[in-house]
């Protein structure tokens, strides 16, 4: 008989989590004006907030941390991640931070210096359309109209559509538009990738119109892999000999190495432009730190540049995705609509369509959020209008077509058992959702990136 599929790692260290009782969880959440974010970490059983810097590391990780170099200027931990970002992206030019968003913070104050710039790409994060908006400029999302059917089956819902975006190049004027951002994989579209097919027609259409093309890489190991398995002309390739060739389509780069550097923190900004660099780094000591260090400890790059190698293999990414389709498989099992196919990092749970008694006003995604942790002690996070925040211009809440439940995954940290009581949960809300008919309405905000801090109460 042919052998089952089999983790290539053995559990060195485990961390105690704690039960809890509905009655509790119940009361948890009331107190945390029903914010997922302001519960604590030990009033949750298993979480799925992020995969943002919440996995194991390696031995090899954890070597190189004792092993790391904390000198101010010139760390030979800086060094060695330079090296590691080159070979990996072809990167001549490079500037750690302590995150993926302070990347951007660093990058957009650079491309970003008035007001009304455009900034095209394919469904923009949270944090990145959040720096875009906080220096009163435009993110208009060019993604394909395939990504926003749940049910429909195509292996690349990540990839922008090029009319769109040639539109919006033909709309603007160039020094309007500092660059075209491409997500990979794109979270906000369910974790989707984007083919080296779109990557390569996306550079040669900017090119025309000497736009830079920036990848926004926190998952860029994730998207390698879907490339392989899904895109014919490169399922005989490494991941890092995709990863080399998706990079060449790229003159810029942002990280959160907290994602596919397999790190608890970090980030960088990769750049083919010296000039660009340049300007970059006065920033990058005004905001993050010295250009050698950028607000990272030596031995986290030391663990990062380790973390970027480990990720970039093949086996490790078939472990990570593999236990993610298991938990979409069961889902798709018990009959819970999610995001498909099955995308890397997350299961996206369709709101939209188990909460459709529940007015949009009252936040679909962030009440099943709510049902689920009442129900099982699980964390997720709100994909939607919480999310989507409202208009700069008129201030009133925006919609997105999608209202998804992200359902993130940590690396290397729970087991398919935890991924089964997670289905099981989840179906238990499932089934008992026309009872659901009412959501949760705002309190107080920011003025944005709200849900972050955002405090609520029952409608």
């Amino acid at each position: 008989m042919n052998l089952p599929f089999a983790e290539p790692y053995r559990i060195k260290v485990v961390e105690p989590i704690k039960r809890s009782t509905k009655e509790e969880r119940a009361q948890w959440i009331k107190d945390a004006q029903y914010n997922l974010f302001k519960l604590s970490s030990d009033q949750v059983f298993i979480d799925m907030l992020t995969d943002s810097g919440t996995g194991a590391m390696s031995d090899r990780q954890w070597a190189a941390i004792m092993l790391g170099d904390e000198a101010y200027a010139g760390s030979r931990s800086y060094f060695e991640l330079k090296n590691r970002v080159k070979q990996l992206m072809g990167f001549e030019y490079m500037l750690p931070t302590h995150q993926g968003r302070a990347a951007e913070n660093v990058l957009f104050s650079v491309l970003i210096q008035k007001e009304g710039m455009i900034v095209p790409g394919n469904s923009h994060f949270d944090t990145t359309k959040g720096h875009i908006e906080f220096r009163k400029a435009t993110a208009i999302d060019c993604t394909i109209d395939e990504a926003f059917d749940t049910t429909l089956d195509h292996p690349f819902k990540g990839n922008i559509d090029l009319k769109k975006l040639e539109d919006v190049y033909k709309k603007y004027p160039r020094e309007q538009i500092p660059c075209v951002v491409v997500t990979v994989t794109c979270n906000t579209s369910g974790g989707q990738p984007v083919s080296i097919a779109n990557m390569k027609a996306v550079y040669e259409l900017s090119q025309k119109y000497n736009i830079p093309v920036l990848y926004d890489s926190a998952r860029f190991a994730e998207n390698a892999y879907f490339v392989k398995m899904r895109e014919e002309a490169y399922k005989d390739w490494t991941i890092k000999e995709i990863v080399a060739e998706m990079y060449k389509y790229a003159d810029l780069a942002t990280m959160s190495s907290k994602k596919d550097g397999l790190v608890n923190i970090g980030g960088f900004i990769g750049f083919r432009s010296e000039e660009l660099y340049r300007q970059a780094c006065t920033f990058n000591i005004m905001f993050e730190g010295y250009v050698t260090y950028g607000g990272m400890a030596g031995r986290d790059m030391a663990a990062l540049a380790v973390g970027l190698d480990e990720s970039t293999e093949f086996e490790y990414l078939e472990t990570r995705i593999k236990q993610v389709e298991y938990l979409g498989n069961k889902l798709i099992e018990y009959n819970v609509p999610i995001q498909y196919p099955i995308g890397g990092h997350a299961i996206f749970v369709d709101a939209n369509k188990i909460l459709p008694n529940v007015p949009k006003e009252e936040f679909r995604a962030q009440t099943l959020g709510i049902e689920l942790y009442v129900e099982g002690g699980i964390r997720g996070v709100e994909i939607g209008a919480l999310l989507a925040d409202r208009d700069p211009v008129t201030r009133e809440n925006r919609y997105p077509k999608l209202e998804l439940l992200r359902l993130a995954v940590a690396r290397r940290s729970y087991t398919n058992s935890h991924m089964d009581y997670i289905a099981a949960a989840l179906k238990n809300v499932y089934d008992r959702r026309h009872e659901i008919t009412s959501g949760y309405k705002i309190t107080w905000e920011a003025p944005i990136m709200r849900h972050f801090t955002i405090e609520l109460k029952k409608a």
